[in-house]
């Protein structure tokens, strides 16, 4: 297999998980390259269920090994839990199969404080933040005072820089917000165990990179949240805070980007989005709700519901423009099946305007009005089709209605959670 970029086209949570499960069969690295456990993969393998945070989805695959790069924040008692998870389901989580930067950013005790402490302040709309002190991590990290994987592996360097850091938010912490001060030590011991633990993982990630490359092995890059939640180019402030795009990978994996090869773009085969923000074709009636019911629209993260809505053809031309998807994977397919009909939004008005893109300026996407094409539905159950051709005709009518639209061919179809439950389609 050629090396391979999967990005998420949406807002998140478009199947990512079991693609990237899948393509692993054909990979040997599988690499990490942003975000952190404010996302989560739900793979479904025969009658066992997997949530993964951190960890890669291809450690679900023996001997393959997964990387952890420099674009990550990493929690690490986070990081421990899973590896205890796993360990416990009979799966080898050892150092020679998971390896981390050292140049990963730590989220410490004090951004999930501050996290959880400015959400509760904040004026106005929430953004919805899972209060895991993703963002504060990656503001320490742009501000050069954030803590690194690699400082665990000295206490006294540890301290230091945790001291430095509490200085100033502590201030904030009693003088805004009216919280407790936190206390160097305590933060030093809450961390320590779990931090030496991660350290056993360390090593030199664009080492592995460039020798697997070099070798002619394969090597899969995967990132978390969807393309409309970049912090550059998603709906900005609605957001997260790394950026999502394929433009990311080579920097946040520490590589050439050169060495990427094919992006892959996931799309969901509706819209659904956590927390707060626009959505134009957000469904707020039955149809919405049978999309959320029969997709089971929980985030893997927080548990909370997602919002649902129609197919947005315009954020899909945006993601495929951003990041240079050359192939389309299909998820969720099966949710759509019972509907009559199916609404697909191809642009949007905007003053008397006609986009085919999102609008560039802050909060005009709020505005816009989806402008709907509508195609038949099927009743068939697709959940057991193993072809293009077990497909219902208005299913696969569907899918070539967005590869016209789009001019990107989708090359996989997901009918269902299970590995099993995908059609392979060249086009």
């Amino acid at each position: 297999m050629s090396n391979v970029v999967v990005v998420g086209t949406q807002w998140g949570d478009e199947g990512k998980g079991k693609i990237v499960d899948l393509l692993t069969e054909r990979a040997d690295l599988i690499v990490r390259f942003q975000g952190g456990n404010n996302a989560g993969h739900t793979l479904v393998v025969g009658e066992k269920t997997f949530i993964l945070h951190l960890i890669p989805s291809g450690i679900l695959h023996p001997g393959k090994v997964c990387l952890i790069g420099n674009g990550v924040v990493l929690d690490p008692e986070v990081f421990c839990q899973e590896l205890d998870t796993l360990a416990g389901r009979g799966l080898d989580v050892g150092p020679e199969r998971i390896v981390i930067s050292p140049k990963t950013h730590v989220i410490m005790p004090y951004h999930k404080a501050l996290d959880k402490l400015r959400e509760e302040k904040r004026i106005g709309e929430k953004i919805g933040t899972t209060g895991r002190g993703i963002g504060p991590c990656y503001e320490d990290k742009a501000a050069r005072v954030g803590i690194r994987a690699g400082d665990f592996r000295s206490r006294d360097l540890m301290r230091t820089k945790i001291t430095q850091a509490l200085a100033e938010k502590n201030a904030l912490f009693t003088h805004y917000y009216g919280a407790q001060a936190m206390d160097v030590d305590l933060v030093l011991e809450e961390v320590w165990e779990s931090g030496r633990r991660l350290a056993a993982h360390l090593g030199d990630v664009s080492e592995r990179i460039v020798q697997a490359v070099a070798e002619g092995r394969g090597v899969l890059f995967e990132g978390a949240q969807g393309t409309h939640l970049d912090i550059d180019h998603g709906t900005y402030p609605f957001v997260t805070s790394s950026n999502t795009v394929a433009g990311n990978v080579a920097a946040g994996a520490g590589c050439s980007p050169g060495l990427l090869g094919t992006v892959m773009g996931i799309v969901k085969a509706y819209t659904t989005r956590v927390g707060s923000g626009p959505f134009p074709t957000e469904l707020l009636d039955p149809v919405g709700e049978h999309l959320q019911q029969q997709g089971g629209e929980f985030g893997a993260t927080t548990g909370r519901k997602r919002r649902c809505g129609w197919l947005d053809l315009p954020l899909l031309r945006e993601s495929i423009r951003l990041n240079g998807v050359a192939e389309i994977v299909l998820t969720k397919l099966d949710v759509l099946s019972g509907l009559d009909r199916i609404r697909i939004c191809v642009g949007y008005e905007l003053n008397g305007r006609e986009l085919a893109y999102p609008p560039q300026e802050e909060g005009l996407l709020a505005a816009v009005k989806p402008v709907y094409v509508d195609v038949p539905g099927w009743s068939e159950d697709i959940a057991k089709a193993a072809s293009w051709d077990d497909l219902p005709e208005a299913a696969r009518a569907y899918i070539q209605r967005l590869e016209r639209e789009l001019n990107v061919p989708v090359t996989i179809v997901s009918v269902g959670p299970d590995r099993c439950q995908t059609i392979q389609r060249r086009a």
